[in-house]
Formats: C-alpha cells, structure tokens, sequence
C-alpha cells in the first residue's frame, strides 16, 4: 500500500467520524507514512503485529483488505481491530499488547518457530514500567520481537516531555536492535477528526 493510499484511507475514516456515521471513538494517524512503510518492509507474513488503539495503517500494511478494516471501523471497533488471520491484534488498554506481544515471542522461541512480533507503542505507554519490563524481559531472553515506539509528541491531551519533565525520552535516539524510535507531527487530536466531539 503506498503512503498516497494510507493518507486517503485515514482522510475517509475522518469524513465518516465527522459526519456522524461512526459512533465509537477513531484514533488516526497522519504525517508518518514513509516511517511505517518502512518499518514493514521487513514484517513478513507469519508475522505478528500488535498495536494499541491506533492501528489503520498496520492492519492495512498487514495485508487486511482495505474493505474489511474500514467495515469493523464503521463498527465501532476501532480501537481494538483485530484480524486473527493476518496475525494482527490491538488493545485500548494502554501497555495491553505489551506482556501478550512478548508471550507470544516467547513461545515462537520454545517452538523454534522463524516468526518474529513486530510491537507498536506510543511514547507515553514507552515511559511506563510495563514497557521497560516487557523490553528488559525480551532482551535478556533474546525473544524474536522488536518495539516500535511512535513519537508524536502527546499522551491524549498531555505533552510527553513536559509530563516527565524531561527534554529526552527513555528510548529516543537509543542503538538497541530490538527497538525502534521515529518521531512524526500529526493533524489529528488523540481522537476523533477535530469536528465532531472525541467521544
């Protein structure tokens, strides 16, 4: 799917959002195409992706046909899309997927199994224990799992770095193989489109 194709799908979840025809909270992405493009130039297809409640782009990148994702979006399942046959699972609990992302990388490992889990967070859900135990755990275990920590700046309505007090953050500019960091700028509130209210 090119990042043409990622932007026009996100730009009709956010018409349908304002108009009033999905009834559930959508959270989107803008403005990181190319990095998460990139990023899936190296999930293969027995992979596993787990992702929070912002998830459009991986179940697309995925390979889950465009029709399918914006029909369980219309649903009201948003935030939590998960197509079990493309290995795609997300959660609106904040560090949810994490401890499931590593079990299972874990039992890919006990089987000897080539698979890999591909882990997406937020950097807000990167600062919590959760994510320094799943990371610490996974690493010392040399589990076949990587975390991707997408920046944008903000946890809900909260800027990060002031939240934390701090003008870096834990994983930002970090060398581990077994994470990676990009930053990107978005158009859009945490939720919603910015028209109508976010819930």
């Amino acid at each position: 799917m090119t990042k043409e194709e990622l932007i026009a799908f996100e730009e009709e979840i956010a018409a349908e959002f304002n108009a009033g025809r999905v009834r559930a909270p959508v959270h989107l992405y803008s403005g990181n195409e190319e990095q998460i493009i990139e990023i899936f130039r190296s999930v293969q297809p027995a992979d596993w992706v787990l992702c929070s409640w912002r998830s459009h782009y991986q179940c697309l990148l995925k390979g889950v046909p465009r029709e399918q994702v914006k029909a369980e979006i219309m649903a009201g399942h948003s935030i939590s899309l998960c197509f079990p046959g493309h290995r795609v699972f997300s959660s609106a609990i904040v560090t949810g997927v994490l401890p499931i992302a590593v079990g299972v990388a874990l039992a890919i490992k006990r089987r000897g199994g080539s698979e890999r889990v591909h882990c997406f967070m937020g950097e807000m859900t990167a600062e919590t224990g959760m994510a320094s135990s799943c990371i610490k755990y996974s690493r010392n275990h040399q589990l076949p799992i990587r975390f991707i920590i997408e920046d944008n700046g903000k946890s809900v309505c909260t800027d990060t770095r002031e939240t934390w007090a701090a003008s870096t953050l834990s994983f930002e500019g970090s060398h581990d193989p077994m994470i990676v960091y990009y930053r990107y700028q978005t158009k859009y509130p945490h939720a919603g489109a910015g028209v109508r209210v976010q819930f």
